[in-house]
């Protein structure tokens, strides 16, 4: 689990955990980094009403896409969720409408604590807590998603409307562009290590490098008078490898401004037709060579 600053990209905190832990489980581990009046941005795998109630309590606002496990309707006034005998309970109570999509409501805290919190620590958070329903369409062809529906403890319509919002959750993707920096162009994507602390180190070292990328590019960036994101990371890890001591940082390659771009999901170049390496290759050796002697 990685924490990004939005402004510049810089990576902040990273966090590893065994195979298959669910975000939440780690998310407040990085409650640390956070201020009061800092903005938490992610996708709806950390929209609960544990981690909501969290932040608030440490004055960090939260913006996340809604779980797609709770339906919100905008019309009835009245946020409900599916329960196991197929009816629907209400999780909240509805407040004021702001806009045709826009409402506050408030939650009603579960009576159980999530997995990843003791009763203990449950037990502190406030019983109802206020937050801001909002929902608008996406109406970008090419897009799998058409709508979206946030929640969010900036209450304000007037400081924050729909649209501002909008194109905030918006800049949540450059996550997966700096995740892209990291795994591809920085190859990360396959570790070379055999040992958990050598993988760690290997880990650590990876963002070290992608910060001092990122450094350049904030420089440049400053130099050039152009948004960051303008700017190519693979460029600046270029002149990295090349730099010498003293020397000055040159202009960096612009990528042309793509805000609607889109790409099919596929692999541009076909995997050899080879059965996978399962087993341990000293293994599959033994193997084959018992193979041969008998034949």
């Amino acid at each position: 689990m990685v924490l990004f600053h939005a402004g510049t990209g810089l990576l902040r905190e990273i966090l590893t955990s065994p195979l298959r832990t669910h975000d939440m489980s780690q998310a407040t581990q990085l409650h640390p980094a956070l201020q009061a009046g800092d903005i938490g941005l992610g996708d709806r795998g950390f929209c609960s009403y544990a981690h909501l109630a969290l932040l608030r309590l440490k004055g960090v606002f939260g913006v996340f896409r809604l779980h797609q496990m709770i339906k919100v309707d905008f019309q009835t006034c009245e946020l409900c969720t599916p329960t196991g005998t197929g009816r629907k309970r209400p999780l909240a109570c509805w407040l004021r409408r702001l806009g045709a999509r826009d409402q506050l409501v408030e939650w009603i805290k579960p009576k159980k604590a999530p997995k990843w919190m003791t009763a203990q620590e449950y037990a502190k958070l406030p019983d109802r807590l206020i937050v801001r329903q909002l929902r608008y369409p996406v109406g970008r062809p090419g897009f799998r998603t058409q709508e979206v529906t946030l929640v969010t403890t900036l209450l304000d319509a007037g400081l924050y409307p729909l649209l501002a919002l909008a194109d905030l959750y918006r800049q949540r993707w450059q996550v997966e562009q700096h995740l892209r920096e990291l795994k591809t162009t920085l190859h990360m994507d396959v570790l070379k290590c055999k040992t958990l602390d050598g993988v760690l180190k290997e880990l650590h070292v990876f963002a070290l490098v992608y910060n001092l990328a990122r450094v350049v590019l904030a420089a440049a960036a400053r130099r050039q008078g152009l948004p960051i994101v303008r700017l190519s990371f693979i460029d600046a890890v270029r002149w990295l490898r090349s730099a010498k001591e003293g020397d000055l940082l040159r202009r960096l390659v612009v990528n042309p401004a793509r805000p609607d771009r889109v790409e099919p999901r596929v692999v541009k170049r076909r995997p050899k037709e080879y059965d996978r390496m399962t087993r341990p290759r000293a293994e599959l050796r033994r193997q084959l060579l018992e193979h041969t002697v008998a034949a």
